[in-house]
């Protein structure tokens, strides 16, 4: 089907929430011919090899360790907590998830694609994540900013991003979303 590409965010993305000054929102999207809930997307994209990595950066750390059955529970919505996320929202089709420190969120959301030959109307599913940086007041002009290391990181951060999203992509198409 398609590659991952920038896109602006669906008008119900639970993410807009956050769209405010000064804040850093971004949105990524792909589609595959599967029709994939959003269960088995959540737990595809943090079961991912790419991912694991950063799972393992983050239990070096931060002491903040996670596993493939906590990020299942989490897809399932079992557990509200996964390493250095805590459920912000949730609906049938979207996870928003908030970092420790209260300044990142994580947002994932699966939408079905009309038109298949699957009995269903499903012609597979578009995939997407996203992600925003709350600013900060800074003290000095008292207008909101992002701060320097966040600001810094936003180039690899899409890369990251885009990287992250095709993985999970893949995993799903694999048929390795449980595991």
């Amino acid at each position: 089907m398609s590659g991952v590409r920038a896109c602006p965010l669906p008008g119900d993305a639970l993410l807009r929430r956050h769209c405010t000054a000064g804040a850093h929102v971004d949105c990524y999207a792909t589609e595959t011919p599967r029709t994939v809930s959003q269960a088995g997307y959540v737990e595809a994209f943090y079961t991912t090899p790419l991912f694991r990595s950063e799972r393992l950066v983050l239990r070096w750390l931060a002491s903040l360790p996670s596993t493939d059955v906590q990020a299942r529970q989490l897809a399932a919505g079992a557990s509200d907590t996964f390493a250095a996320w805590r459920v912000e929202a949730r609906t049938s089709r979207q996870l928003l998830l908030r970092d420790v420190t209260g300044r990142t969120r994580s947002w994932l959301m699966t939408m079905p694609l009309d038109g298949g030959d699957d009995g269903e109307g499903c012609a597979g599913t578009r995939l997407y994540f996203g992600s925003a940086i709350v600013p900060v007041t800074d003290p000095r002009s008292s207008q909101p900013t992002l701060g320097f290391p966040y600001r810094w990181l936003l180039g690899a951060h899409a890369v990251y991003s885009r990287r992250l999203l095709r993985a999970a992509r893949s995993r799903l198409e694999s048929g390795a979303d449980r595991g």
